[in-house]
């Protein structure tokens, strides 16, 4: 079975930067999981593996038009520290991660006091392109609850 819209995909990825640095990877974790098609993976990797089947490795190169952004010039906002995950103690340009209405984001540490800090809401990997490592572990239909919800169902999908 090819990947096509109403497909769940489980796939596993390596991003590297445009000097070959790995930024993030799942390999050695659960692989990614989602419904094809439904807006619920970016762009660009959704284009990338439409049409690919159970098998298919290969890279792709993506501009941050389809992948994690451009780079907003005024995302700064004022958090509580309380709300800040990842860590105990937080310094000026860490990665942090916190709850939004959208669900957990990845925010960059611009400032910190002692009850509030200042955070950079780009995505870190926001305004770069990037490379994607690409490996498709199952294709499967997706199911009439998958379809009912918008999302898959199952370890690295979506979870009630």
């Amino acid at each position: 079975m090819n990947v096509s819209k109403d497909t769940v995909v489980q796939f596993h990825y390596r991003i590297t930067d445009e000097q070959g640095t790995e930024l993030e990877s799942s390999f050695d974790q659960h692989p990614a999981l989602y419904l094809h098609g439904h807006n619920n993976m970016m762009p660009g990797v959704e284009q990338a593996l439409d049409g690919k089947a159970t098998g298919d490795r290969f890279s792709v190169e993506l501009g941050p038009e389809v992948t994690f952004g451009e780079i907003q010039a005024d995302a700064e906002q004022r958090v509580s520290v309380k709300h800040l995950m990842g860590a105990k103690q937080w310094k000026p340009g860490m990665v942090a991660v916190v709850n939004t209405d959208q669900g957990q984001r990845q925010v960059t540490v611009k400032k910190v006091g002692k009850f509030m800090a200042t955070v950079d809401l780009n995505h870190p990997l926001a305004g770069k392109t990037l490379n994607f490592e690409l490996a498709v572990e199952s294709v499967r239909a997706a199911s009439a609850e998958e379809l009912e919800h918008g999302h898959a169902h199952g370890v690295g999908g979506h979870q009630h």
